[in-house]
């Protein structure tokens, strides 16, 4: 994968800064060992993921990677020191391909991005020393571990956006190289190597391999303004951000360049925005593969174990079959065999040699003797081979004909009696295979084609909790203490219900009844959404008392003396309770005013979609469950992994399996 020039790192950092300066820092997350990710929040905006590979890449990024369940130490560190933090600045430094980005939580923390070699990831204290680098290194010039000061690569090259020309030019006194590669070594790589003497040709003849000794003056100067006339669009804030594409080459950059004039381009608002989508699929492809690969050693594993069960099961009817045929061979040349075995036991009863009896059997075969040609060798313990039509037995003349035979039948039984065993194993290899192999498909199907993350414009009420109950009211619910404060002041009207569930840590609910009257079911089922969107889900509740009063009983007055916090508000008069509303939520998507999520109570899902899952409080992270939901409901691809979270309530789920199997066997 192409690695970012400086000049891509110059124009990503700027924008980087436009963008994130003042964002405040949210969860970070390792989704491979190189790869980290930082998510932000940013005022007005909303989320930003910024991508850093070590040695390759930094831009945002609209497609999610998947993360580990188990987050790696970095991020760990990360959360713990920087989460929360807002940031102060993001820059390149010295037109190196390193990104210093600086936040200030508690205190001020640098984190490094090098991508040059192999890259790194550094955390940095306020006075510069490494709490955490992603990779330790230590190399004759740089020791990159915990508790020592960071020191940045020595610096060479040029900065094409301060160089004077006296500074160009100098960089040509190297006599023993050439034009092309003393540009490309002086931080310009070989592509904008390149490009400025395309550029320089445009002033004065010049070959890119004419060596430094051999430039005349007017070359010399041909080159700074092939050097100016490039990199002047980068000070001047005109890039033009692209993909490049031809039939053999695929490339992104920040400036229109005349090496790619004949290429098929795709131009881009940011330089963030064309790298995202030039590196973020070949990223994912890449994981693909890995993953793919990893995949595919569990399955080659099964496959292996089931050749070799289904050769051992193929060698035991073999012997099976090969063990009674001698069996057979041996009663039906009873005589014949009989003859040479008691030749034998005469011969060792004269004190004759195994040898000895060997050599004069040989030769009676050798001088046609009918009783030995079925001879064919003897070994030192006294077992005979012999071979009767083109089938050779082993025949002890210590044992009787029977006997011999009857070793033969007994090793067809045993093989016979091992058969079932090694049935019973491939049986259980082969689904064992099977399950492999659905997981496999399972987990590729999820990877294989990366979804871009697409700010959805959301309406009113989806920017809260809501439902609409299977009646066709509208009731909404508060996400933290802003939006509890936005459904009392700004939603809640004179003839609606506002509704809490009898715990601290709960949404403020309203019920929109639009000139109607409250009944018993609508109760109910705004009860459970105001139990199921409070702290009783995270402690593991069933069920939760929740009051209701009319919206004249909530005022933002206290008691004197008393402050209440924002989000907070007093209750006065009477409550009407709904005694222990069922913690649990279905969520479907439902189609009022267009096709969206809903997460609500069983009843309204029941009512407004066919297909929906139902979930309780229970022990899997967000993440996996949003996964299982997203698998179920998602039939239209109308969703991404971050809608589903976002109507999630606080805390672990599981899905509700009884529930789903009962409806199963109602319908069957």
């Amino acid at each position: 994968m192409k690695s970012m020039s400086n000049v891509d790192i110059f124009t990503i950092s700027n924008e980087l800064n436009n963008l994130l300066s003042g964002a405040r820092v949210d969860k970070s997350f390792q989704p491979t060992k190189d790869i980290v990710v930082m998510r932000f929040h940013v005022p007005g905006t909303g989320r930003i993921d910024l991508v850093m590979q070590c040695g390759s890449r930094i831009h945002t990024s609209q497609y999610p990677l998947e993360n580990p369940t188990t987050p790696p130490t970095f991020p760990m560190l990360l959360r713990k020191r920087v989460k929360g933090a807002h940031v102060e600045s993001i820059k390149q430094h010295n037109f190196d391909r390193v990104v210093e980005i600086r936040v200030k939580k508690d205190k001020y923390y640098t984190i490094i991005v090098e991508l040059f070699d192999k890259g790194n990831i550094i955390l940095l204290d306020e006075d510069n020393n490494i709490i955490l680098p992603l990779k330790r290194k230590r190399l004759s010039t740089r020791d990159i571990s915990s508790k020592i000061e960071y020191e940045f690569p020595e610096e060479r090259g040029i900065n094409p956006i301060t160089a004077t020309e006296k500074e160009f030019k100098e960089i040509f006194n190297d006599s023993e190289s050439d034009v092309v590669r003393t540009l490309a070594i002086n931080g310009l790589g070989s592509l904008y190597a390149e490009e400025v003497i395309k550029r320089a040709n445009e002033i004065t003849e010049l070959d890119k391999n004419t060596p430094n000794n051999e430039l005349t003056e007017k070359q010399l100067e041909g080159l700074y303004g092939g050097f100016k006339d490039l990199f002047d669009n980068l000070s001047e804030d005109t890039i033009r951000p692209q993909i490049v594409k031809s039939e053999n080459k695929e490339d992104v950059v920040a400036l229109d360049l005349k090496k790619y004039d004949d290429f098929e381009k795709t131009y881009f608002e940011s330089f963030n925005e064309a790298c995202d989508e030039f590196y973020s699929k070949k990223v994912n492809t890449s994981i693909k593969n890995t993953r793919e690969s990893a995949w595919n050693k569990k399955v080659n594993k099964f496959e292996k174990r089931l050749r070799l069960q289904q050769e051992t099961l193929d060698n035991f009817h073999k012997t099976i079959e090969d063990s009674q045929h001698k069996g057979e061979i041996i009663y039906s040349n009873y005589t014949t065999i009989e003859n040479i075995v008691t030749v034998v036991n005469q011969a060792r009863s004269k004190d004759y040699s195994f040898k000895e009896i060997g050599k004069t059997l040989k030769k009676a075969k050798k001088d046609g003797m009918a009783e030995a040609q079925i001879y064919e060798s003897i070994d030192k313990l006294g077992v005979l081979t012999l071979k009767i039509d083109d089938t050779t037995l082993n025949i002890d003349p210590k044992l009787t004909i029977p006997e011999n035979a009857e070793n033969y039948y007994e090793k067809a039984k045993k093989a016979k009696r091992k058969t079932k065993g090694a049935e019973i194993a491939i049986e259980n290899t082969k689904k064992q295979l099977e399950d492999i192999k659905a997981k496999k498909d399972i987990a590729m199907e999820n990877i294989a084609v990366p979804k871009k993350r697409v700010k959805k414009n959301l309406k009113w009420y989806e920017k809260l909790r809501w439902f609409v109950s299977s009646d066709g009211h509208l009731v909404i619910g508060g996400r933290d203490a802003n939006s509890n404060e936005s459904v009392v002041k700004k939603y809640l009207e004179p003839n609606d219900i506002y509704l809490h569930a009898d715990i601290h840590g709960a949404s403020s609910t309203a019920i929109k009844l639009n000139g109607d009257d409250v009944n018993d079911n609508l109760l109910k089922e705004s009860g459970e959404f105001a139990a199921s969107f409070s702290s009783a889900w995270s402690m593991g509740f069933t069920s939760q008392d929740v009051f209701w009063v009319n919206p004249d009983q909530v005022t933002k007055t206290p008691e004197s003396g008393e402050f209440l916090a924002k989000g907070s508000f007093v209750i006065r008069g009477h409550r009407n309770y709904i005694r222990g509303a069922r913690v649990k939520l279905a969520i479907g998507i439902v189609d009022y005013e267009g096709k969206r999520i809903m997460a609500g109570p069983i009843e309204a899902l029941e009512k407004h979609c066919d297909n929906y899952v139902v979930i309780k409080p229970g022990f899997t992270k967000k993440e996996a469950i949003a996964k299982k939901i997203m698998h179920k409901i998602n039939e239209d691809d109308l969703l991404t992994l971050d809608d589903i979270i976002r109507v999630l309530p606080s805390g672990k789920c599981d899905i509700d399996e009884e529930y789903h199997q009962r409806k199963k066997y109602e319908k069957n």
